[in-house]
């Protein structure tokens, strides 16, 4: 039990609140930790509420009843969001990233904590309020915005492989085509990994024609689950939408073409806003 001055209750509370996203926090285990009656510690959550709504970090739910107490939800307000893809547009279409063939190099901001966790953040946003047992991904480049994602809406992140590993005991495997390049490909996913009838979240780093998104979709299958989202950091303007073998999902960015001869790049916001 700690005794603090409310000022410095306030600022404990508040990380306290932040660093357990979607997780249902009795108010007894404050009024606990701190020594404090519980209506001191429901006006301490008020003006914790008002910040965080004010300032667009997210909401404060309060539940009442025995087996009630307040709950995180992180949010991102639409400014915010907007000031954060511009930047991610920015970054995308700086020249250098043009790879031999017309691909866009991404390496390097997948491997920064920082964006990813904001990106995460948006997804979260996103789904906030859909119903999600998991995160699914598949190696390697979309590991760290799912585990970003994860982090956010306080979920495990299941990996999808391309090739089975026995440590990961028995699997399902299947076979899936390329929508882009129409070549077939294998992905799998240990049997221990994945509860039948879970409904996932799917985040990916990049989609073109969402080939290996619906090799996922159909995995999913076989273990009777449900996809209860996608989302994508930056999806292909490139293909046209009946091409696209996938239509509902979220995409914070969009690379809508690649001139390697005059070293351009193009990259506007996905379709974020418009969902």
């Amino acid at each position: 039990m700690k005794k603090l001055k409310r000022s410095a209750r306030l600022v404990e509370m508040t990380q306290y609140l932040l660093s357990r996203p979607h997780h249902l926090i009795p108010l007894t285990t404050f009024a606990q930790r701190y020594g404090a009656a519980k209506s001191s510690i429901s006006e301490d959550l008020a003006i914790i509420k008002e910040v965080f709504e004010d300032e667009g970090i997210g909401e404060l739910q309060t539940l009442a009843g025995a087996a009630g107490g307040v709950k995180y939800i992180p949010k991102v307000g639409k400014e915010q969001a907007l000031v954060f893809i511009n930047e991610l547009c920015e970054k995308l279409s700086q020249p250098d990233r043009i790879l031999p063939g017309g691909y866009l190099y991404m390496s390097d901001l997948l491997g920064q904590p920082a964006l990813m966790n904001e990106a995460g953040k948006l997804f979260a946003t996103a789904f906030a309020h859909v119903d999600i047992d998991c995160i699914m991904t598949v190696e390697t480049k979309g590991i760290p915005l799912a585990y970003a994602t994860g982090a956010e809406l306080n979920l495990p992140v299941v990996l999808v492989r391309r090739d089975h590993q026995v440590t990961e005991g028995s699997a399902v495997s299947i076979n899936y085509v390329s929508g882009s390049h129409k070549s077939l490909h294998t992905m799998t996913l240990s049997r221990r990994a994945l509860k039948e009838k879970s409904r996932v979240l799917i985040v990916d780093d990049f989609m073109k024609a969402g080939g290996t998104i619906q090799g996922m979709v159909d995995l999913l299958a076989e273990f009777d689950a449900t996809v209860a989202g996608v989302g994508v950091l930056v999806e292909s303007g490139e293909v046209e939408s009946e091409q696209r073998l996938l239509q509902d999902y979220v995409s914070l960015a969009t690379l809508r073409a690649v001139d390697a001869k005059e070293k351009e790049i193009s990259v506007t916001p996905g379709n974020y806003f418009n969902k």
